[in-house]
């Protein structure tokens, strides 16, 4: 049993590796137009298009994640605070859209490992599973949670803080219960 102070601890079990994503900024993009002004702005900031429908994508650093959420809203990822604070200062003029800095609202966890389909099917249905270079919206131990993958055998799991330790506590259980069949 884990300790309600210990709930985010890394968590390796069947095969798996799941960890929180500790000091991940998350911002979301939103606009009118993929197409318009602002999706221009994105790309002169950033060096990378806005991602088409269930799309995402990783810039050639690693240090940026962009991550297709809706028609008109793009999720971005990056490591460094100071990265997102120059894009929020770049993007502050730009028209017809603007960046809203979620870094406190949301938690990320990286999961590793041969089961990741088979986790993800487990939690919420094939449906929650991303392939490489895809961002799929679901519900995973019945909270809502992105889904993205930017390489084979990896997924960024999305999730609202409040539902974060819900989530974590699933994924362990679920994990107890692979390595016992």
């Amino acid at each position: 049993m884990v300790e309600p102070s210990e709930w985010r601890a890394p968590i390796e079990a069947a095969g798996l590796a799941v960890r929180m994503e500790e000091g991940m900024q998350a911002a979301t993009l939103r606009y009118f137009e993929p197409g318009g002004a602002f999706a221009a702005a994105v790309r002169q900031a950033t060096g990378a298009a806005l991602p088409q429908a269930l799309e995402a994508a990783q810039s050639a650093d690693g240090e940026l994640t962009l991550a297709w959420r809706s028609p008109t809203e793009t999720l971005l990822l990056t490591p460094s605070a100071e990265r997102l604070a120059q894009l929020e200062a770049r993007l502050a003029s730009a028209p017809d859209g603007c960046l809203v800095n979620l870094s406190g609202g949301l938690e990320v966890l990286r999961v590793t490992g041969e089961r990741l389909a088979e986790l993800l099917s487990r939690l919420g249905g094939t449906a929650s599973v991303p392939r490489p270079g895809e961002a799929r919206r679901s519900r995973l131990a019945d909270v809502p949670v992105l889904a993205l993958s930017v390489r084979p055998g990896e997924a960024l799991l999305l999730v609202d803080r409040a539902y974060a330790e819900h989530l974590m506590g699933w994924i362990r259980e679920t994990l107890l219960d692979f390595e016992g069949a």
